[in-house]
């Protein structure tokens, strides 16, 4: 697949061709979701991961991470960018908070990662 790149942040840019790379489909999708325009992006809210999750899952979210709700689950997240309330709160309910390059070196076969977004 021939990926139109439409962010200018080379970094950024490198881990989509990578994970577009990628043989499962899980690590497609993530990219395809990095690559949407900035103004449509994915904004993931802790209420919602609250909502959505149960206890000790792996979620990958492509895009920003906020600090809205509250969180009592204890989960792993990766995400592009996580607002500094987010982090706090994730890691005070007893998860971690990931980049997603680490998230894909953990999980190379994206068995048991879940996206959400």
């Amino acid at each position: 697949m021939s990926l139109k790149l439409r962010d200018k942040n080379q970094e950024l840019q490198n881990l989509i061709i990578e994970l577009d790379h990628k043989e499962q489909p899980i690590w497609k999708a993530v990219a395809k979701g990095l690559n949407r325009p900035r103004r449509v992006g994915f904004k993931m809210n802790l209420y919602r991961l609250e909502k959505l999750t149960e206890g000790k899952e792996t979620i990958v979210v492509p895009g920003t991470v906020l600090g809205t709700g509250e969180l009592s689950k204890s989960l792993t997240v990766a995400a592009l960018k996580f607002s500094g309330g987010s982090k706090q709160k994730i890691e005070k309910a007893g998860g971690k908070c990931l980049e997603i390059d680490q998230l894909v070196k953990q999980h190379p076969d994206g068995k048991g990662v879940r996206l959400m977004g």
